[in-house]
């Protein structure tokens, strides 16, 4: 898996994690930080910082293009994989946005429902289709 892939993973079992536990994400990363088992890559730690400091923008969009579906209905680990590839589509320019996609795709089909890469998929699809007229998070 490369490296990048690996601090997405991460940065997907942080948010996950602080989501479910009803906790900020930026006190469970200082936490992995501080364990460093394994380590936590910088990469890791700009994802996290920068979805946790753009989360109501974030949630606010995925609100608007998840047609039927309400922040709170999504299954856990959707939510925080959506929020991590709308992270990655709307403020990391580094990163081309089939690549965002695709990666947060396969975070769903490892980690969720069979429907899952589904849904992931449409809605980031939207989210890019509309990216020009969309308010770029902060980085």
């Amino acid at each position: 898996m490369a490296a990048r892939s690996k601090a997405r993973k991460r940065a997907l079992d942080v948010l996950y994690e602080s989501d479910v536990r009803g906790v900020d994400a930026l006190r469970t990363l200082s936490e992995r930080v501080a364990l460093a088992d394994p380590p936590v890559n910088d990469y890791t730690i700009e994802l996290v910082e920068g979805v946790q400091a753009n989360r109501s923008r974030i949630d606010a969009i995925l609100s608007d293009y998840a047609e039927g579906w309400t922040l709170e209905r999504m299954p856990d680990v959707d939510r925080a994989v959506l929020r991590l590839g709308v992270y990655e589509l709307l403020a990391r320019d580094e990163v081309p946005d089939a690549v965002a996609i695709d990666e947060a795709v396969e975070l769903a089909k490892a980690l969720s429902t069979d429907e899952s890469p589904r849904f992931v998929n449409g809605i980031l699809a939207r989210v890019h289709r509309s990216r020009p007229t969309l308010d770029a998070p902060a980085v």
